[in-house]
């Protein structure tokens, strides 16, 4: 594939307009994206109770949050060589599937050992879901608009947090914390048949099929695409992975792997540690789970105009920016001791600016690869950043194991802040591309 855009098929897919369809299938993605911020946060959620029903204290909780950790690793490295060779759509019905599956029965865990091996498969799951939505999302927006798109759907994983909060808040008082991943798990099992009948796949596998069916051939009519034509898209013909370091993208790629990794670390160390931080404060689990459910209302906001500043004026400068706005209100949460109310208001900033940060670099990185590569750029970047989110809880359970005030295990996550700034502002060394002109001359 050319270096630039050649074909009118990928004029038309580059410049399609936002309708019905566009918005079902990021509808769709969104939904997905929910099922990855209800993940991240309940076995967050659970720790305050089962440290108390299984006498276990909190540090020894880092290895069920490592291995989490690690299953995302592994299934979002996965996912982008098997997203942009065989099609998102499988990928995303294969990953809902296995997520649910060990969500349910994560909430018959027996004991810590068990729970530890079941977030790992729930990890693959979620790795798999989480960029083959928000690749999906991006073939099915126009350039001009893709990373605003792309945002608003990955705005379901804060909506999964902060809804899934607010329900387990509810809930677990009187059910007790099974019911956490009982939730957890139902969602995406009753997603899986909804995806499989009404998400299609990318327009761009279904253009190189010779022989498509009267339903897909009936979608690329909508776009404008005349079927059977494997040379006129912009699909991966060789190794996705190898093409991330090929044609002037090695340097954007290293960049976005030290952003992701920072970011990450940064958000994972609150993820997973802010329920207990806030239970070794005096709130009673229910309460902590509230309080720290307002993190990712916080970032639902975000996308009201994180998006629409990157698609304007490019991330190095709006997204490096938010970045270091987050680290104010990091610092205050670790430094500064506060009414109630206030640690409300503080940790819903927070987490616009944290969680939205890591929301605009999904959106970053879906807007600057082409297709070919759009999965294994965002995957392997999910990927290399969860390392960050592997060694957030080491650091945050070492933390707290030497005796730092719990509150203060958070000052950390303020360097994180600023690297990911930095590396943020170092995308306009990336140059220009022939690819990158051109897309912008058809928008035009």
């Amino acid at each position: 594939m050319s270096e630039t855009v050649a074909s009118a098929t990928e004029s038309a897919l580059e410049n399609q307009r936002i309708g019905s369809l566009q918005l079902r299938v990021a509808l769709l993605c969104f939904l997905i994206q929910i099922c990855d911020g209800y993940d991240i946060n309940s076995i967050a959620w659970s720790v305050p109770s089962l440290i108390h029903l299984w006498h276990l204290p909190p540090p020894a909780f880092t290895t069920a949050f490592l291995w989490s950790s690690v299953g995302i690793l592994a299934g979002a490295l996965s996912a982008g060589p098997i997203g942009d060779r065989f099609g998102r759509r499988p990928l995303l019905i294969g990953s809902l599937t296995i997520f649910s599956l060990a969500s349910l029965a994560s909430a018959a865990a027996p004991s810590l050992f068990a729970l530890t091996v079941l977030r790992f498969f729930t990890g693959v799951g979620i790795g798999g879901a989480f960029p083959g939505a928000a690749t999906l999302a991006g073939d099915y927006a126009p350039h001009r608009r893709r990373a605003l798109l792309i945002m608003a759907t990955f705005t379901g994983a804060p909506v999964g947090g902060f809804v899934g909060g607010q329900i387990v808040a509810a809930l677990l008082p009187h059910f007790g914390w099974e019911v956490i991943f009982l939730l957890g798990g139902c969602f995406p099992l009753i997603l899986v048949p909804i995806v499989a009948i009404w998400l299609p796949e990318s327009p761009r596998f279904l253009a190189t099929r010779p022989n498509p069916s009267a339903r897909d051939r009936r979608l690329l009519q909508r776009l404008n695409i005349t079927p059977g034509q494997p040379d006129a898209v912009d699909v991966a013909q060789h190794n996705p992975v190898k093409m991330l370091f090929s044609r002037g993208y090695a340097l954007q790629t290293i960049l976005m792997w030290i952003i992701f990794f920072c970011s990450l670390m940064n958000l994972f160390l609150f993820g997973y540690w802010m329920p207990t931080v806030f239970n070794l404060m005096g709130m009673k689990p229910a309460q902590a789970v509230f309080a720290s459910s307002l993190r990712d209302c916080g970032a639902i906001f975000a996308v009201l105009y994180l998006g629409v500043l990157i698609d304007r004026f490019g991330p190095e400068r709006s997204l490096a920016l938010h970045y270091l706005v987050g680290t104010v209100f990091i610092g205050t949460i670790a430094l500064i001791a506060m009414p109630y109310a206030l640690l409300l208001a503080i940790t819903f900033l927070a987490g616009m600016t944290i969680i939205g940060s890591q929301t605009g670099a999904n959106a970053t990185c879906g807007k600057l690869y082409p297709a070919r590569m759009r999965t294994s750029g965002l995957g392997w970047a999910l990927g290399v950043g969860r390392l960050g989110g592997i060694a957030a809880p080491v650091l945050g359970g070492w933390l707290l194991q030497i005796g730092v005030a719990p509150t203060h295990i958070f000052l950390s996550a303020c360097l994180f802040a600023i690297i990911a700034a930095i590396a943020t502002g170092l995308l306009a060394l990336r140059g220009s591309r022939a690819e990158q002109l051109a897309v912008a001359a058809a928008a035009q």
